[in-house]
């Protein structure tokens, strides 16, 4: 049964109980100790009292919510080719961002510290304190090791294997946690916030330079053993021209379909492009040659991506990154549904994402936050309450 102030929190920012009454029902607290408890939350300013909610016979109740305001929170996303830096509040909802343009293979010292720079340059511009940020989480193109915070093995980041980021961050922004993430993970966790809360598996395949696919299974992230699930780039097609990827490996299907490929045909065929940045320029543009390139990656793709359906049978499968496009989906669309069985497929909603290329934001947001303000983690800062009567 639940009993402390940490419980009672977690029931108001998930929207379970969202009143002194419903939280009495969920719980079975005295009233008195509902009233210890959400006092107890009130003055810390984890959650704040809204409008009135509808009368069930007598007083209006008044409706709790979990306070956005009561921290910030920074985000970098480390993309192949720059990063991005974001202050948001707890809800994820961005305040301001800047970006720099560093290349993971310049390495980590030099990324980590442009974009360290960066985020004490917004929180400066901003006025913000450095004592109201509550932890800055960092997205990676890469397997991250999910018992150290490190990259694993990343086959496209020289350097980066088990290079100690959250000890570097350290010296520049000093007391601020840090929290790492693979980028489609990050990605997956911000698309099913925003849309799809109650779905009980999503995927996001993510086609940037590179493919990856983040999982979630019952509102959590799933990292395979050490982190390296969904990291279905490297996994090798049969029957294909002999590509070498950048891992070494001949025909991964980031060789074949990712951004890099794609933006090596267009220039084969007289159309500069050097990443899945610029292919997405092009289809933004909406350049045909590039639209039929990346409908033809769509496709090997969706060959992959029918395992993966078949293995975990999701609710929604979410498509994003550089590449995001009808094109992709299409592609996709075709290879999918006709490697599957309809018994697979029956229940699946495939689509691109809503939220672009700020899901992994919002993703980055909602893991700090889950993390700095867990159960466990609240109940720690009130460790003096009385315990239930």
């Amino acid at each position: 049964m639940p009993t402390g102030p940490g419980d009672v929190f977690d029931l108001v920012r998930s929207g379970r109980a969202t009143t002194r009454g419903e939280i009495l029902d969920a719980t079975g607290l005295s009233r008195m100790t509902v009233a210890q408890r959400v006092d107890a939350l009130l003055g810390e300013g984890l959650i704040v009292e809204g409008p009135t909610a509808a009368a069930t016979g007598g007083r209006r109740p008044r409706r709790l919510e979990f306070n956005v305001e009561h921290s910030r929170v920074l985000t970098v996303t480390v993309d192949t080719q720059h990063s991005r830096i974001a202050l948001t509040d707890l809800g994820g909802h961005i305040l301001a961002e800047d970006e720099v343009q560093v290349a993971v293979a310049s390495g980590p010292s030099t990324t980590l510290a442009a974009t360290a720079e960066a985020a004490e340059r917004l929180l400066k511009e901003t006025d913000t304190d450095p004592s109201s940020v509550c932890g800055l989480g960092m997205s990676l193109p890469c397997p991250v090791d999910p018992a150290t915070g490190r990259p694993s093995q990343p086959p496209m980041m020289p350097g980066w294997d088990g290079y100690p980021i959250a000890e570097h961050l350290q010296g520049s922004l000093p007391g601020v946690p840090v929290l790492t993430s693979n980028d489609a993970d990050a990605a997956a966790v911000g698309e099913h916030a925003a849309d799809f809360p109650t779905a009980r598996a999503l995927c996001l395949v993510k086609v940037d330079t590179g493919i990856g696919t983040g999982i979630v299974i019952d509102g959590r992230v799933y990292r395979g053993a050490d982190g390296g699930s969904g990291d279905i780039g490297h996994a090798r097609l049969r029957e294909q021209p002999g590509e070498v990827c950048q891992c070494g490996a001949m025909d991964c299907l980031a060789a074949l379909a990712g951004g890099r490929a794609v933006a090596r045909k267009l220039t084969e065929l007289g159309i500069p492009a050097r990443s899945g940045h610029d292919v997405g320029e092009l289809l933004a543009h909406g350049d045909p040659t590039a639209a039929r390139l990346t409908q033809e990656a769509g496709r090997l793709i969706g060959e992959v991506m029918a395992t993966v359906v078949c293995v975990l049978n999701p609710e929604v499968v979410v498509v994003g990154g550089a590449l995001a496009s009808a094109p992709l989906l299409a592609g996709i669309r075709e290879s999918l549904y006709r490697l599957t069985l309809p018994r697979a497929t029956r229940h699946l909603t495939l689509q691109l994402g809503s939220l672009g290329s700020e899901a992994a934001i919002v993703g980055l947001a909602r893991l700090v936050v889950d993390d700095r303000f867990s159960v466990d983690a609240v109940n720690a800062r009130f460790a003096a309450v009385a315990p239930t009567r």
